[in-house]
């Protein structure tokens, strides 16, 4: 497609070339930024990541993207190697090295290290984690406000806790990936994912809602990664009088709704203007405009001023 749209769209920047990148306690030149072919991460896709933004010098809700992070590092028996006080200071660090206070996007990756061999085992990996972190300018672009997200549906599904929970932000995406490759496929720009019962759940990126008659849902969290931002819009409409429900739902509901969005860290909250070749609504969109004034509100009184 031509007109190809992503959620993690953003202003192209010259500064991301000579960015430079967090590995192990060195920051270096992107170019220069490498880690082995026996890394856990590459091998196997045994991590744990972690998205943010900065704003004014400040980290959106760091407090709750460090316990998910710890959580599933926990979950996964993946030794961090430092404290929050420590992922800070390298936060910090590497923020000083590219000159960022602004409109920036990182991604943390820690993995389980280098293996001594090519093989599964997680006793392989006996030299402690690797740890990563990209830092890029990255001002998400303003068409998509208007133009909004095409959505498919898609026969990759979420699975199940007892197979690989969602709820872990691990490094093994093969899942969503194939889900966005379907929806490629399809003509549309990312994918809607059912649950194992066949009730909408999540994209392959974000998590998905959708608005009728006043009221916002979105499905109940059981097969989708619990993001930050998910919970912020919950939070956001149970205090400020809008209905919310956590809830199952069909593709029949979703096809109908009024409208429809999708949140993340990187894009907040991006309208969906289409499932499946079927228009959502009019274009209007005055819940998700009012949602996203209050989360740009909720912003900028954490970071201390305006986004």
């Amino acid at each position: 497609m031509t007109d190809h749209k992503t959620t993690h769209d953003a202003d192209a920047d010259i500064r991301n070339r000579d960015i430079k990148i967090y590995v192990n306690g060195d920051i270096v030149h992107r170019d220069a930024a490498k880690v082995s072919v026996y890394d856990a991460g590459f091998m196997l896709g045994d991590g744990i990541w972690e998205g943010m933004r900065l704003y004014h010098g400040s980290w959106a809700f760091f407090d709750e993207h460090m316990d998910r992070f710890f959580n599933s590092c926990k979950a996964i028996a993946l030794d961090v190697g430092m404290d929050k006080a420590g992922i800070m200071d390298a936060l910090t660090r590497t923020a000083a090295a590219n000159d960022m206070t602004h409109d920036v996007h990182c991604r943390l990756m820690l993995t389980r290290g280098i293996k001594d061999k090519p093989f599964q085992h997680p006793a392989l990996s006996t030299s402690g984690p690797t740890l990563v972190i990209i830092m890029e300018h990255s001002k998400p672009v303003d068409r998509l406000q208007t133009a909004g997200i095409r959505l498919a549906s898609v026969p990759q599904v979420r699975g199940l806790p007892h197979a690989q929970d969602p709820k872990l932000n691990s490094h093994s995406k093969l899942n969503c990936i194939i889900a966005c490759l379907q929806a490629d496929a399809a003509g549309a720009d990312e994918a809607l994912m059912l649950d194992p019962h066949g009730f909408v759940n999540t994209t392959n990126a974000c998590n998905f809602f959708i608005v009728r008659r006043g009221a916002v849902w979105t499905s109940t969290g059981d097969y989708c990664m619990n993001g930050v931002t998910r919970q912020k819009v919950i939070d956001l409409c149970r205090g400020n009088d809008i209905p919310v429900y956590e809830k199952n739902f069909s593709l029949y509901e979703a096809y109908g709704a009024d409208e429809a969005f999708l949140t993340g860290t990187f894009g907040a909250q991006t309208p969906v203007a289409q499932i499946d070749g079927k228009p959502i609504g009019d274009g209007d969109r005055p819940v998700t405009r009012i949602i996203q004034g209050l989360y740009k509100d909720l912003i900028a009184q954490h970071v201390g001023g305006d986004v």
